[in-house]
């Protein structure tokens, strides 16, 4: 392929998949301008490893390995952690009681998140896009029953943080 071909093909995957950077930029950084940031570099290593991709993997699944790489490096060259925002999807998983409720769930839930290892907040964010451990195995270079093992330990220690913030709150 020619690089005028080679340029089109990358530029029509990557609108058709922006969505999965935005979404590992948005997870991975709270201040806007750095945000910018790890999205252009996102795009430079997809188009540096481009010539690399493999279609025996979806692009949506090499997409998500590069960019949580990327990610991942950045988060870790940071001196500080930082909050992540939560996608809507999260909504779903916490109690719907009352809107204020629901507002105190997703806040501690952003924060325990926050508070996880790069890798396991990874796992996390793939694992609330829905994502199957099939794929996610993929895009994060762990078996299937890694993924899983480690999925069911992160869903018990966020589940431990939210009774032991019940626990404390009930005490005050």
């Amino acid at each position: 392929m020619n690089e005028t071909g080679k340029q089109a093909t990358f530029l029509q995957v990557l609108q058709g998949h922006k969505g999965i950077i935005y979404k590992i930029a948005n997870a991975y950084c709270k201040n806007d301008e750095d945000r910018k940031d790890l999205v252009q570099e996102m795009i430079v290593q997809l188009w540096r490893s481009f010539e690399n991709y493999s279609d025996q993997y979806k692009y949506s699944t090499w997409i998500y390995r590069v960019a949580l790489n990327v990610a991942i490096s950045s988060y870790r060259k940071e001196s500080k952690r930082k909050t992540i925002p939560i996608p809507g999807e999260i909504i779903q998983l916490v109690d719907q009681s009352s809107k204020l409720e629901l507002n105190e769930h997703l806040r501690l839930l952003q924060q325990f998140i926050s508070e996880l290892k790069e890798v396991d907040r990874a796992l996390m964010l793939l694992y609330l896009d829905e994502r199957p451990y099939k794929e996610i195995s993929e895009i994060m270079g762990l078996s299937e029953s890694n993924v899983a093992t480690k999925m069911g330990r992160i869903k018990k220690i966020l589940q431990q943080k939210f009774e032991q913030h019940q626990t404390s709150s009930y005490e005050r």
